[in-house]
């Protein structure tokens, strides 16, 4: 039934937690060493918790020390997309999902080689999906 002046629910909204909804639609962060896939070591590819869609392979996965999962590479060019973010006064790149734009967190130019990056990533953002 339609109810006037009401406003469209996020169908994301219903299907996430309290937690995932501020992390991936209203960009919010997970406080460090909290997430369940901070110290994770199983083996499998991390998709969005919103869509399923592909994003990192365990085997790009490493400890950064940062309090976050932390990946050095993407599983491909339709996982991620990048984004400048100058909110709280820094100059920072989000990363959202490819498919349906969660936000994910932040890739830094700080990471082990053969990249270079940190893609710092919040756990509540993700879904493992072991082998």
């Amino acid at each position: 039934m339609f109810q006037e002046n009401a406003s469209p629910i996020d169908p994301s909204e219903e299907q996430l937690t309290p937690e995932q909804y501020h992390i991936c639609r209203l960009k919010g962060t997970e406080p460090p060493f909290s997430g369940k896939y901070t110290d994770c070591k199983l083996e499998g590819i991390y998709h969005c918790v919103c869509c399923g869609n592909a994003l990192f392979a365990s085997e790009t996965k490493y400890d950064s020390g940062s309090g976050w999962p932390s990946f050095f590479d993407v599983l491909s060019e339709a996982s991620v997309a990048e984004h400048a973010d100058s909110s709280f006064g820094m100059r920072r790149v989000e990363v959202t999902c490819k498919h349906c734009d969660a936000h994910l967190g932040h890739v830094f130019p700080d990471g082990p080689d053969p990249t270079g990056l940190r893609y710092c990533i919040n756990s509540l953002a993700l879904e493992l999906k072991t082998q």
